[in-house]
């Protein structure tokens, strides 16, 4: 076959992934418009907010202490001077790091696939594995990138730090290949530094893919340039080292809170990633070729220590899974796109010609059903920018509903006011400048964490008495609550509260007086 037969070729069918992955690039901008809430995105609203009105000391997002967070990354951080420059709130500031995380993140596959081939095809193909090639089970958890989980988190900083990843991983693979300088590896060094802060769990991911890459790299890398990623190393620790909003290195001794909320990382592996079986048996086609192959390296690696977290009880360990999932789908849609580069119509009696088309038909078929598969599970990501009225039936029962957030006490409750109320409206509340009693996430930073929640519990635990009760109000500051009728806690008459609002679902907005 000659190589403009082969150009040919390709160009009958690669406009296809283009296209899919423009209508799905269109899809997420359109949810970026809406921005739906579940999950974390108060914390980083919340962090903006703190940023924004203390540059220097901004203190814990979420509770009313002088204490560091590691969710003050140099991605939030910048973000906060954002918003204190330019005057926008903290969701229009999300919004615009929701951009410029899916920018990154679209730009970093298609850096990162073209140092692995030349198809054309392959970078929109694999931006739609990476998508779709998940399960027939739908999951959402930040820092894994199916399209609904996406859509939840594309202005999360693990996006901003995926995004980075991809262009480390990709970078990293040409610096190696032409044995470049000193400064690109001081560059790249520095920007592990800042994947790493930005979002620990995936700065482990980007870490693993990097040692695959360097593990990978043909030929072998001479002594200067080995020497020269040593530098770059050694100036990624520097950084991580002096970073002054939290310290790093403490975050490695931090884990005990976060094992029980991970255990769910490792229940129903089959049906949340078992599509990703295709990827692994790319990559077994591509370990026969190389055994040094990056791309199962960098499986490799992930799988193995997401196991020896399922193992050993380290259930936070399973957030490396992207580490095993991202290598394997990127490797379905280039060896698809190999393949099917070669399909031309057989030439009379060419056999070799007949069974290259027909293995690449198998598994380009093979391929598109398991996409198809992935998309169906993910299709309520339409419902983010759709009215449910206008969805089919069997795809608005896909949908889940956003959160309403916290915007209706806004009126009342003022930056900086110490709100008390159960975990899932404590998840929300900061977001709109207001603290909570106790975090609505683990806190690894805050000393009282524990007397905090038990604060709260007992407020609301039947039983409690009216003067135990008052107890918690004073010693936190707490000038509004936020509970429903049954919650507990004081009641509707009691002199120490006054009724202010009625909110979403029932929820009542109460003064404390005096």
């Amino acid at each position: 076959m000659t190589a403009g037969g082969r150009s040919r070729d390709e160009a009958r069918w690669a406009w296809v992934p283009w296209g899919v992955a423009g209508a799905v690039t269109a899809l997420l901008l359109a949810v970026i418009l809406r921005l739906p809430w579940v999950g974390d995105l108060g914390v980083h609203a919340a962090t903006i907010e703190r940023v924004r009105h203390d540059p220097l000391h901004p203190g814990d997002p979420l509770v009313d202490a002088d204490v560091p967070s590691p969710y003050y990354s140099p991605w939030t951080v910048l973000l906060g001077l954002l918003a204190k420059a330019t005057g926008a709130g903290a969701f229009g500031v999300l919004r615009g790091a929701a951009l410029v995380g899916l920018a990154l993140l679209l730009s970093g596959v298609w850096h990162f696939v073209r140092t692995l081939t030349d198809r054309r095809a392959a970078p929109p193909l694999a931006l739609l594995c990476v998508l779709f090639l998940w399960g027939p089970a739908l999951f959402e958890w930040s820092g894994f990138l199916g399209l609904n989980s996406l859509a939840l988190t594309v202005s999360y900083p693990s996006t901003f730090a995926l995004g980075l990843s991809f262009h480390l991983w990709g970078c990293l693979r040409e610096a190696l290949r032409a044995g470049s300088g000193r400064r690109v590896f001081l560059g790249l060094g520095a920007l592990w530094a800042v994947v790493l802060l930005t979002h620990q769990f995936t700065g482990v991911v980007a870490s693993l893919g990097a040692a695959a890459m360097l593990l990978g790299a043909r030929p072998w890398p001479a002594r200067p340039v080995l020497v020269r990623l040593a530098a770059g190393l050694a100036l990624g620790l520097v950084v991580l080292a002096v970073w002054p909003y939290y310290s790093f290195f403490d975050l490695l001794g931090a884990g005990a809170d976060l094992e029980e909320i991970h255990r769910a990382l490792y229940r129903d592996l089959p049906g949340r990633f078992g599509l990703a079986l295709l990827g692994v048996a790319a990559l077994a086609l591509r370990f026969r070729r190389d055994r040094r192959d990056p791309l199962v390296l960098f499986f490799a690696l992930g799988a193995v220590v997401f196991a020896a977290g399922g193992l050993s009880g380290h259930y936070a360990w399973g957030r490396v899974l992207p580490a095993a999932l991202i290598p394997a789908q990127v490797a379905a849609a280039v060896e698809v796109a190999g393949v099917l580069g070669t399909a031309l119509p057989p030439r009379p009696g060419a056999v070799g010609d007949r069974r290259r088309r027909t293995f690449a038909a198998a598994l380009a078929t093979t391929l598109t059903a398991a996409l198809a598969v992935g998309a169906w599970t993910q299709a309520g990501t339409l419902g983010y920018v759709l009215p449910k009225d206008a969805l089919p039936s069997a795809v608005a029962a896909k949908y889940r509903p956003p959160w309403p957030g916290y915007r209706w006490i806004t009126p009342w409750v003022r930056y900086g006011d110490v709100v008390l109320a159960k975990t899932f409206p404590a998840r929300q509340i900061p977001a709109y400048g207001a603290y909570t009693v106790a975090p609505g996430y683990p806190d690894f930073f805050l000393p009282d964490e524990v007397a905090r929640k038990d604060a709260v519990r007992r407020y609301f635990a039947p039983g409690t008495p009216r003067a135990e009760r008052l107890e918690v109000l004073r010693r936190y500051g707490v000038r509004w609550v936020v509970a429903y009728p049954g919650d507990g806690g004081l009641g509707e008459g009691d002199p120490a509260l006054r009724k202010v609002a009625v909110g979403v679902r029932g929820q009542v907005l109460y003064g404390v007086v005096g």
